[in-house]
């Protein structure tokens, strides 16, 4: 692989990252014309630790930090002793000087801060991959939050994501890891997913439309934006007091209504998911707080998840099949919605399947893992030659980390009963949601012209029916194909009969005395039998070449 100058000193941060963690064959393959001078006999470093591998990440910027936050919610795609040091990743990551927040904050809301604000605190009170946050107070002496994106984050991230992207396809042509899990799309999905998070107007949107979806829920609370000091880079949010749910006491939880708070939480991402559309896909516990008053505050809307509707119910399917432990039903809905390779084998897969609903039957209350099930899900249809749909991985991911945070709320949480109690209020939502009075119009508009064109319809049937002109037009799937193999067929069957004739012919020509003899025999008949023992061969030589072409193609039918 040719890497250009201004990208090859990511690659050789990249490519001996790879390589201190041991996937050293990830890097030959990036490193075919050795312009990485990582594979000239150095062995991969061995026993480098989580820790080190959560300090390499924030060393290498941004986008780095980001990934290792999506990585620290896929146990199911890194041991587990990385995903527990990728966690503090997630509020921990080192803040940027103050000087540097004054900067931003003055040039995108073009004014000074001591203008805007009557109180900003120069030390943040958390570190995100893509921006710091820090408590500040209006000057009407509203309480609020500011985030504050991190200087040359763009630039950054656009300069990753062209290096990643050229990584990714090499790995996807040439590696087998990379044809299944295709590193390319999933790169693709990153990048556009931290480019939505750059612009915090977009999250200030997300923050007005998931109040809204979640306005019925009285113990859950989203921030709301302020409008006039919030822009690209600069989001100002209202602040609500509380603690985060990984920081309360034993003390505080038992004093908690635990139950009640987490089974609000999972009805209320149940309805964002397969009702509205759009959930807020990054509930790890410490984007959680517990307010003071007891409720529970959902923050962070960056990542957000979208769903088509046609896509809600497969999701829908699946949740009830394997809640329900109908593991058949599931491999049905995941096969019908995904992308197969070919030669795709869909009983290995549903066996696979079945024994992952079989294991989490066998599991005691406090290990059941619905996002965990559905990732092993899709890792079973990667392994099996099935491309499923991203918002199903993204789906148990959001799911895994919300069955984190309700363990934490109440340790007796049961999210397959979560789903089952719920469904029947999620399919009236669903259906509430869909009966809306412009699909009424549609559908009335659809059955009046249905009606006004069926008499006519109807004449014309009646019409050929009595004048004897109707005709019917089947076509077969491959009618071609089969219509030439019927003419072999067929040829074979003739030139067979008249092979046959002929040795008949000539056997009753043998009792015949003729002056012209070959070798003491009749002449005539010994021709007869010469032409049909060539004829003979001459059909076993064509049969064995037409089988053998026949069977080339099957086997390789990008030739044809």
């Amino acid at each position: 692989m040719k890497i250009s100058g201004t990208h090859l000193k990511r690659y050789k941060e990249i490519a001996q990252l790879l390589w201190k963690y041991g996937r050293s064959d990830l890097v030959r393959e990036m490193d075919a014309e050795d312009e990485l001078e990582l594979s000239r006999g150095e062995a991969p470093a061995n026993g480098a630790s989580p820790e080190q591998l959560a300090d390499d990440l924030e060393a290498m910027g941004a986008t780095f930090v980001k990934l290792g936050q999506v990585l620290s919610g896929r146990p199911d795609l890194i041991p587990e002793p990385y995903v527990k040091a990728l966690v503090r990743l997630q509020d921990r990551v080192r803040p940027f000087p103050y000087a540097e927040v004054e900067r931003i904050v003055e040039s995108e809301l073009g004014v000074r801060i001591s203008k805007a604000f009557s109180r900003f605190d120069p030390d943040p009170v958390a570190g995100a991959s893509l921006g710091q946050v820090h408590m500040a107070a209006l000057r009407d002496g509203r309480e609020v939050v500011v985030k504050v994106q991190r200087p040359g984050v763009p630039r950054q991230v656009a300069e990753d994501f062209e290096v990643l992207a050229e990584i990714a396809v090499v790995l996807d042509q040439h590696t087998e890891v990379g044809r299944k899990l295709r590193f390319g799309e999933m790169v693709e999905e990153l990048r556009v997913s931290i480019t939505h998070e750059l612009n915090y107007l977009r999250e200030a949107q997300n923050l007005v439309a998931l109040r809204r979806n979640l306005a019925e829920f009285d113990l859950i609370r989203v921030p709301q934006p302020i409008a006039d000091y919030s822009a690209q880079r600069v989001l100002t949010m209202e602040h609500i007091s509380g603690t985060k749910i990984t920081k309360l006491s034993p003390v505080v939880r038992i004093e908690l209504p635990g139950a009640e708070l987490a089974a609000e939480l999972f009805r209320a991402y149940l309805k964002q998911v397969l009702v509205d559309g759009l959930f807020h896909a990054d509930p790890h516990p410490g984007n959680i707080f517990i307010t003071d008053d007891g409720r529970l505050a959902l923050l962070d809307l960056g990542m957000v998840g979208h769903v088509t509707p046609s896509m809600q119910t497969s999701l829908l399917k699946i949740l009830m099949a394997i809640s329900g432990g109908r593991p058949e039903d599931a491999a049905d809905i995941v096969c019908a919605i995904s992308e197969t390779a070919p030669g795709f084998d869909p009983a290995p897969f549903t066996k696979r399947i079945a024994q992952l609903v079989v294991e989490r039957q066998g599991q005691a209350l406090h290990q059941i893992n619905v996002g965990e099930t559905l990732l092993q899900v899709t890792s079973a249809a990667a392994d099996h030659g099935l491309h499923v749909p991203s918002e199903l991985t993204l789906l148990g991911k959001t799911l895994l980390q919300l069955d984190e945070a309700g363990r934490i709320l109440d340790p007796a949480f049961d999210p397959d009963a979560a789903i089952r109690d719920n469904v029947a209020d999620l399919l009236s939502k669903r259906i509430g949601k869909e009966t809306t009075r412009g699909s009424i119009f549609t559908t009335l508009l659809d059955l009046k012209e249905f009606a006004s064109g069926l008499p006519v319809r109807l004449n014309r049937i009646m019409d050929s029916l009595t004048g004897k002109d109707l005709e019917m037009r089947v076509r077969a799937v491959d009618a071609p194909l089969i219509m030439e193999g019927l003419q072999k067929i067929a040829n074979r069957i003739t030139s067979g009969v008249i092979l046959a004739a002929i040795i008949i012919g000539a056997s009753l020509m043998m009792r015949i005395e003729t002056t012209w003899t070959i070798l003491g025999y009749p002449g005539l008949a010994i021709l007869c039998f010469l032409l049909a023992a060539a004829g003979g061969v001459y059909m076993l030589f064509s049969i064995y070449v037409q089988d053998r072409n026949s069977r080339h193609k099957a086997r390789h039918p990008e030739t044809i």
